[in-house]
């Protein structure tokens, strides 16, 4: 939540979105199950930026905005950080270390802090689409373990389904476990999530607080396109926004729907981008 002083400078939440061990999470908690997430339209080979360098369409957009696009992104060499493993990567730890004492913080009797006041923050977790309270705390835990290494204060805070939405309709939190649905062409609601006007009013979907020229020109120019080839470059150069502000902890997504059905019923071929639908599946008996 970037409306708090905490969250205010994006070396910070990059070094904060370092800590999380996708790695070790996967593998102990999911059973290596997800795929890590790193673009907000990932896997789309037409709107994802992941992967992808700018095209002149996107560079020239974002051309006024270069400030706010790391270079990585730019180029397409982006990825979220990859760890060992092991919970307690060094080499990690220590590259989040080094990314903190860019934005003033240092290590004081094993405390991060920054003119004598700790880096700390309270995590508001409860039941989100595909994962439930008790799914969300363990992920959380781990995430609170590794960035204590490095003196960083998390507390968790758990509360009922009424409360958290209570709490995140009204910005009262400074970390929140969520996600965002996507549809295929994405368009005005937009604003709503990132957009600057979407800051101040409750009950938005704008939950990281994000308030900035260059992605309100994005929107602007994604949802006023009118050929193909244009919209799918506006969106990319968003994703490139969204993604070099460090606004999230990227989390992970399933690859694929997983489905259990009876060997003789059968689906076509070819499935929509959604996925499968039931109306279409045929019984061989």
């Amino acid at each position: 939540n970037t409306r708090r002083d905490v969250f205010k400078d994006r070396k910070v939440r990059q070094a904060l979105a370092m800590l999380f061990d996708f790695e070790w999470v996967n593998e102990n908690l999911f059973s290596g199950r997800f795929t890590r997430t790193g673009s907000f339209w990932q896997n789309s080979e037409e709107l994802s930026a992941l992967g992808r360098p700018a095209n002149e369409k996107e560079k020239a957009l974002l051309a006024p905005f270069m400030d706010e696009v790391l270079p990585e992104v730019m180029d397409g060499t982006y990825q979220p950080t990859v760890t060992d493993g092991s919970g307690r990567d060094r080499t990690v730890l220590r590259a989040a270390v080094q990314k903190l004492a860019e934005a003033g913080y240092a290590i004081e009797d094993g405390r991060m802090v920054k003119d004598g006041q700790q880096l700390a923050f309270e995590v508001l977790i409860g039941s989100v689409p595909g994962a439930s309270q008790s799914e969300v705390e363990k992920m959380v835990l781990a995430y609170q373990r590794t960035a204590e290494a490095i003196g960083v204060a998390i507390t968790i805070r758990g509360v009922d389904d009424a409360q958290f939405q209570k709490r995140r309709q009204t910005w009262d939190y400074d970390m929140t476990a969520g996600s965002l649905s996507a549809s295929l062409s994405p368009g005005a609601e937009q604003i709503w999530r990132w957009g600057s006007q979407s800051v101040e009013p409750e009950g938005t979907f704008n939950y990281a607080g994000a308030s900035s020229p260059a992605i309100d020109a994005m929107i602007d120019e994604m949802v006023n396109a009118r050929d193909r080839e244009d919209f799918a470059a506006a969106v990319r150069a968003y994703d490139r926004l969204l993604i070099s502000g460090h606004y999230v902890v990227p989390l992970y997504h399933l690859r694929e729907k997983w489905v259990a059905h009876w060997s003789h019923i059968q689906f076509p071929e070819k499935t929509p981008l959604y996925g499968y639908q039931f109306p279409v599946w045929y019984s061989t008996k």
